[in-house]
C-alpha cells in the first residue's frame, strides 16, 4: 500500500494469521514532577511465544525488561537524574553496566542527543537495549512543551494567575510571527513538514494561517464541534 493512503483513513491490516516469532514493546510516559521537572518513564520489553526455549511451557518468555527513568529540566531539557533497572535480562553481569548512564546527567535530551548516547554507550560500551529504549524516549520531550506550558490538573490559573495565561495557545497568539518561530525552534528541519525552507515554515513566518491539526479536526468531527471555533495560533 502506497504510504500517501494511510493519511486517507485507510484501515490498518489485519494480523498476520503467522507464527509469531518475537514481540518487542517501547512503553515512553512523559509526567510532570513539578513546574520546572519532568519524569521520563520508559520501558522496553522482548518476549519470547511459549516454548521458543522450554518444551511444553505454554507461558510467553520475557527475555528483556528494562526501565529508565529519566529526570529533565524545563525548559533547558537537561538531563539532572536517570535510574536503570534490568528487571529481566540474559546474563548476570548484564545490570552490572547501569551506573555507567549516570554518564548522561548534565547532557541535554534536545538535538545531538542520540549521537552522544551512541558515542557513550554503542557496541561494548552499554547495553543495546537500553540504548534503544533511550533513543525512544528523547523525542517525547518534545511532545510534552506545550503540555509544560499548561497549570496542573485541578489547578484553574497558570503561571500569570489569570486563567487566560495558563492556556498556552492564547499565549502563542500573543507573539510576533517570529517569536512564535523561536518557540517552535526545537520542530526546525525534524521532518519534511518542518523543513526550513517549506511551506510551512515560510508561513509561520509571514504570519499566514497554518493548518488545524488533523487530530484536531478528527476529534472536532467526532465531537460535533464546529472547527471554526478552534483557537489557532493566527486567530
Amino acid at each position: 500500500m502506497h504510504a500517501s493512503l494511510r493519511s486517507k483513513a485507510v484501515p490498518l491490516p489485519p494480523e498476520p494469521d503467522l507464527e509469531v516469532l518475537h514481540t518487542r514493546t517501547y512503553d515512553v510516559k512523559a509526567y510532570r514532577k513539578d513546574a520546572d521537572t519532568l519524569l521520563l518513564r520508559g520501558i522496553v520489553r522482548d518476549e519470547k511465544p511459549g516454548g521458543t526455549y522450554i518444551a511444553d511451557d505454554p507461558e510467553p518468555l520475557t527475555v528483556h525488561h528494562m526501565v529508565v527513568d529519566l529526570e529533565v529540566a524545563y525548559p533547558s531539557t537537561e538531563i539532572v537524574g536517570i535510574n536503570v533497572i534490568f528487571e529481566d535480562h540474559p546474563h548476570a553481569s548484564c545490570p552490572s553496566i547501569a551506573p555507567d548512564y549516570e554518564k548522561i546527567i548534565g547532557l541535554s535530551i534536545s538535538r545531538g542527543f542520540t549521537h552522544k548516547i551512541r558515542e557513550l554507550f554503542g557496541g561494548p560500551r552499554g547495553c543495546t537495549h537500553v540504548l534503544a529504549l533511550l533513543q525512544a524516549m528523547a523525542p517525547i520531550t518534545n511532545q510534552v512543551r506545550f503540555s509544560m506550558m499548561t497549570p496542573p490538573a485541578g489547578s484553574t490559573t497558570g503561571s500569570t494567575g489569570s486563567a487566560e495565561g495558563s492556556d498556552p495557545m492564547r499565549q502563542m497568539r500573543r507573539l510576533t510571527p517570529q517569536q512564535r518561530l523561536s518557540a517552535m525552534r526545537f520542530n526546525l528541519n525534524t521532518c519534511h513538514v518542518w523543513d526550513e525552507e517549506g511551506e510551512q515554515v515560510q508561513d509561520i513566518r509571514a504570519g499566514r494561517a497554518t493548518e488545524v491539526p488533523v487530530w484536531i479536526t478528527k476529534r472536532f468531527a467526532k465531537l460535533g464541534r464546529d472547527l471554526s471555533t478552534w483557537q489557532r495560533f493566527e486567530d
